[in-house]
């Protein structure tokens, strides 16, 4: 399968949006303060602290307090973001070929889970469940 490389930063967000309108509406409530950006990559800051070999290597990025760490007694420092990296989600979907929206939406719901505060092996667990 051969991605269509013009599925620009804005195809990519008409996919996320219509994404997240599939999740839950009581799950989608839950991240309303959450602001989601599509950009083309993990810029060197983030590659440097997560010890990526290359910025290929993430999809997505859940930068925030979770919710089970949140407390009514915090300030917010921050928004709380959500980061879809098109040119990583773009080649894995050409490799794998697996279908462009599938795989934003599963990168999506992803990061959303890590709002939740769950881990990667929570989620994993989740998946292999349903």
């Amino acid at each position: 399968m051969t991605i269509d490389r013009r599925a620009d930063l804005a195809v990519i967000e008409e996919m996320a949006q219509a994404a997240f309108k599939t999740i839950p509406e009581a799950m989608r409530d839950q991240v309303k303060s959450v602001v989601f950006q599509v950009v083309e990559l993990p810029d060197a800051e983030t590659c440097d602290e997560l010890g990526l070999e290359s910025p290929f290597d993430l999809l997505g990025l859940y930068r925030g307090v979770p919710i089970s760490e949140q407390s009514a007694w915090d300030t917010p420092q921050d928004l709380d973001r959500i980061f879809l990296y098109r040119m990583p989600i773009l080649r894995y979907a050409e490799a794998t070929g697996e279908d462009l929206a599938y795989v934003v939406r599963h990168v999506l719901i992803h990061e959303i889970g890590h709002h939740f505060g769950l881990s990667d092996d929570d989620m994993e667990a989740i998946e292999n469940d349903a």
